[in-house]
């Protein structure tokens, strides 16, 4: 009973093929069965294969800072846009500069298609701005009337700090009256404003001589809140174009789908760039959603300095409202001084709360961009680029199994085999992945995949030819096979090694469809060792146990006298050595 167990060599082989066979085959089936699950059982495509839109962007700067659009801000921009496109999920998303003030932004169809171009066109600088007013979105009829009760829609959400763990409490937008928009645009403008300025109502009128006149600024810009329309478009567009962040303003928030809302605004005392890091979480303890928020160093000290001075004011100026390109994004009021940590909690869902955590954590752009051009990409060319790039892999692909079939005969049977299973763990993943981080297959992606077939054969390669070496020297297939797999696979290791490595430099230093090149082709040097260990290895170490490979057929691709072995063959050792013991 000793003696078989002498014989084994567990240092240089695999003992129990079936082992690893049955892991590959266990994980296949459950990816398979994940994809079907899942509902995708097809890759995503990206842009150049499926079509989508292409958005072109024309950077404009604040007045007085047309120094601003140069090519260190216009990088920034560049990189602000990509993540928050890629942070709703679409990946693939090409953002580049065209010109010296142009950038082009390539979102490929899918199922965030529609919500990263809303979120790609606001592309403003992000301010948080006192609320000194706000009613309804409709015009007033006259500068003096007094709106007529609430706005309709859902209030804004309303923050608390996040180490308080309180929820700030809903309260209903208030009603302002010309009188009071008056006072509170004189106060905004007190400080920049040359001229002491009274109460600054529509209704008011100048008095007597030696009596202040009424600012024309704020007069102005008290007569432009009444105006405003917020259910007209184009006036929300143009309710805060060339107004300084130092300035005061009228802008237009939207409470529900078609509910409008307009505020008169103060100068900004926190911009976007003053954000750390924002995101839409779930807080389990009180089962809603809420967007939390921290600051930089500096904002800290900014937010701190606003809202210690709003929550000692009543409503609506205890509010701040996150401006992003012109619009209300949220106008939540404040209850106690926050610093660097704030939370923003209401009526949110998950889609609204990711929605504003991507705007505050990716809005801080140092330009404002207009949109020059929305055009839909169709996927004909990129079709027929596929449809030549596939021809091409089918025919490399033909011509490496013709190559295996004539050089290796039978073992070639083991190699498109585990061709077969590296495809198909390949395609499993990729419609895994579209959904689970957003990966898309375009064509550069295609063009790695096709790649991967050479260095998938050439691992195989490298194992036959380690083990037609172990029988060149006149060893039986057994021992030949399970001898030539220390050396192969550290030839295998190194040189997979060595691919995964370029991958991943390249995967880090480029951008765009380059990336896919580098994933898939990281992708499937990693699925190379998987097969090669799980799959090849132990299918050859039971095949070598057959008669037509361990006999040597001359159609096994192992036949001794056809690879020149040197003797003693197969058995010879033990049927001479009574002879040799005789004549010794």
């Amino acid at each position: 009973m000793a003696a078989p167990k002498k014989g084994r060599r567990p240092a240089g082989g695999q003992s129990r093929p079936g082992r690893a066979l049955a892991l590959i085959l266990i994980a296949m089936v459950a990816l398979t069965g994940g994809m079907f699950w899942s509902g995708h059982t097809t890759p995503r495509l990206g842009i150049d294969l499926a079509g989508g839109t292409s958005i072109t962007l024309k950077a404009k700067a604040e007045p007085g800072q047309e120094s601003a659009v140069n090519e260190t801000n216009m990088n920034t921009a560049v990189g602000i846009i990509e993540r928050r496109v890629n942070g709703l999920g679409v990946s693939e998303a090409e953002v580049q500069t065209q010109g010296a003030e142009n950038i082009i932004v390539n979102i490929p169809r899918g199922t965030n298609e529609k919500q990263a171009r809303e979120q790609v066109g606001t592309t403003a600088q992000l301010y948080f701005r006192p609320v000194l007013a706000v009613t309804s979105g409709a015009p007033q009829t006259a500068p003096s009337a007094t709106p007529s009760g609430k706005p309709s829609g859902s209030p804004k959400p309303s923050s608390s700090a996040s180490s308080g763990a309180t929820v700030g409490e809903k309260s209903a937008t208030p009603t302002a009256t010309a009188s009071t928009q008056g006072r509170a645009l004189t106060e905004a403008l007190k400080a920049p404003s040359p001229t002491p300025t009274a109460s600054s109502s529509s209704s008011a009128k100048p008095k007597a001589t030696g009596t202040p006149k009424p600012d024309p600024a704020t007069a102005a810009l008290e007569q432009k809140f009444t105006a405003l329309n917020c259910l007209d478009p184009k006036a929300r567009a143009a309710a805060g174009q060339g107004v300084k962040s130092s300035e005061p303003t009228v802008a237009c928030g939207e409470d529900a789908p078609g509910v409008w809302s307009k505020y008169l605004l103060g100068p900004a005392e926190v911009s976007g760039k003053d954000v750390d890091d924002a995101k839409g979480v779930f807080d389990q303890r009180r089962g809603m959603w809420i967007v939390t928020m921290d600051f930089t160093d500096s904002g800290s000290k900014k937010f701190q300095s606003i809202t210690s001075k709003l929550s000692q004011q009543a409503d609506p100026q205890n509010r701040f409202a996150i401006v992003l390109d012109g619009d209300v994004v949220s106008a939540p009021s404040v209850r106690q001084t926050l610093s660097a940590s704030a939370e923003i909690s209401g009526s949110f869902n998950q889609q609204t709360a990711q929605d504003l955590g991507n705007i505050l954590s990716y809005g801080a752009l140092p330009l404002t961009f207009q949109t020059q051009s929305v055009d839909t990409v169709t996927a004909a060319l990129g079709g027929d680029q596929l449809q030549a790039g596939l021809l091409a892999g089918a025919i490399g692909l033909g011509l490496v199994i013709i190559y295996l079939v004539a050089y290796y005969r039978g073992l070639s049977l083991i190699a498109i085999l585990s061709l077969g299973v590296s495809a198909l763990l390949t395609y499993v993943l990729m419609a895994l992945l579209g959904p689970a981080i957003g990966f898309a297959l375009n064509l550069p992606a295609v063009c790695g995949a096709i790649v991967a077939i050479g260095i998938t054969a050439d691992s195989f390669i490298v194992y036959f030819e380690r083990i037609r070496d172990e029988l060149r020297e006149g060893r039986t297939l057994r021992p030949a096979v399970e001898r030539a797999w220390p050396r192969a696979r550290r030839t295998i290791l190194v040189s997979d090694f060595v691919s995964f490595l370029a991958a991943a430099v390249l995967f880090i230093v480029t951008v765009g469809k380059v990336q896919g090149f580098a994933f898939t082709l990281g992708l499937t040097t990693l699925l190379d060792i998987v097969v090669v260990f799980l799959f090849t290895k132990p299918v050859m170490t039971l095949l070598a146990r057959t008669k037509f490979f361990g006999n040597g057929h001359k159609w096994s691709g192992l036949d001794p006298k056809r690879l020149g072995a040197k003797p003693p063959l197969r058995r010879t050792r033990r049927a001479h050595a009574p002879v040799d013991a005789k004549e010794a």
